[in-house]
């Protein structure tokens, strides 16, 4: 049975254009498998913490040697780490902000980075065997001709992320001009609307 996991960034629920991009792309996966299991995990609602000098002597202390405090102080990052693990593919819904990813997304990508789960302890990715999509969507207009494409600095972030830690299989739906949508100028649906061949061939 397929797994996918579903990161949400976005805090603005409903009124989020990357959220609804992410939820068209779930109905297009689950309609191509049908006996998937869809596994979210909804990063406004989680109580990230960034790393610290406590989790970093943690991170860099050999298992077998944690406290309870260092095992505490792991549990989020242990628990993050599994689902991506369990996956057998995951979709990252994310808006960008000052031309990149949310704290909060980072903050997550922080806690999954690990050596010897994650990152082989050579530095090599060790999740060779999943695949990615990523949902984005920017108020600016960051493809190639637009005069301000050197800022595009969130999708090459996800990528070399993703690529780190194994991932090559990658599927970007990156989408600029969402403001739009806030200042009525298109509705939310026709905006996504726009993009469903590129979700549904993501999904795929």
């Amino acid at each position: 049975m397929t797994k996918l996991l579903v990161v949400e960034t976005s805090p603005r629920g409903d009124a989020s254009v990357s959220r609804i991009m992410t939820k068209r792309f779930v109905a297009d996966w689950r309609a191509r498998h049908p006996g998937g299991t869809v596994v979210r995990r909804d990063l406004a609602e989680t109580k990230l913490t960034f790393v610290t000098a406590s989790w970093l002597e943690a991170y860099f202390t050999p298992p077998d040697q944690h406290t309870p405090a260092m095992s505490e102080t792991l549990a989020l990052s242990d628990e993050l780490v599994a689902e991506l693990l369990d996956a057998d593919e995951i979709a990252i819904g994310t808006p960008v902000y000052n031309y990149n990813v949310p704290a909060a997304l980072k903050a997550w990508i922080d806690h999954i980075v690990r050596k010897g789960l994650t990152l082989g302890m050579d530095g090599s990715g060790l999740l060779t065997d999943k695949k990615a999509a990523v949902l984005m969507a920017s108020g600016g207009v960051y493809t190639e001709g637009s005069p301000i494409d050197d800022r595009d600095i969130a999708t090459q972030y996800l990528r070399v992320i993703l690529n780190a830690i194994g991932i090559d299989d990658i599927t970007i739906v990156a989408r600029g001009g969402a403001r739009a949508v806030d200042l009525g100028e298109i509705t939310m649906e026709a905006f996504v609307a726009s993009l469903s061949d590129e979700i549904k061939s993501a999904a795929a």
